[in-house]
């Protein structure tokens, strides 16, 4: 993590009895779940095509410091189809649609920092910003969403099983 502040905001904002940190680099479109100061995995991600930014409406990936507050698909199949964090019941197959689809597991994202990622017309829970599995796995390391960071679906099972609500996660350039 490259800012030095970094350490200061966490410790401000932070409100959570977990040593895990998600931690998105938007440059490397990579993502590394930590507990503590030890690695415990490191996953190729896809940001937004849209490049970096916090406004609603702007399809873009939002910067700061988050926490997941909400975790959606647990048991669901891989490759389900979810709409509205709802499980639609039906499995991406190829040929369907190749928008990027919500697909296997999400995780939701709240902003914790006021004028950054939380409050009117910014803020990242009103925004939809996920972490979620995709149909269009062989773009991840690409930015390809519409905000989200999206993983290869079996590296969402995985994550979505490490992770807690309440942990926190990083996203920065």
């Amino acid at each position: 993590m490259k800012d030095d502040n970094l350490h200061k905001r966490i410790e401000a904002a932070a409100n959570t009895n977990s040593s895990r940190i998600l931690e998105v680099n938007i440059s490397s479109q990579r993502m590394t779940l930590t507990d503590g100061k030890r690695v415990l995995a490191v996953y190729p991600v896809s940001t937004s095509r849209y490049g970096i930014g916090n406004a609603e409406g702007s399809n873009q990936t939002p910067l700061g410091l988050h926490r997941l507050v909400e975790k959606y698909g647990a048991d669901a199949p891989t490759g389900r189809i979810f709409e509205s964090r709802k499980d639609t019941g039906k499995i991406w197959k190829p040929g369907m649609s190749r928008e990027n689809m919500i697909l296997t597991r999400i995780l939701r994202l709240e902003g914790l920092e006021a004028g950054v990622n939380k409050g009117k017309g910014i803020d990242s829970y009103a925004r939809y910003i996920y972490i979620h599995g995709t149909n269009n796995e062989e773009m991840i390391g690409t930015p390809i969403s519409h905000g989200c960071i999206c993983m290869r679906n079996d590296d969402i099972i995985g994550l979505f099983d490490s992770v807690t609500e309440g942990d926190l996660v990083i996203i920065h350039q």
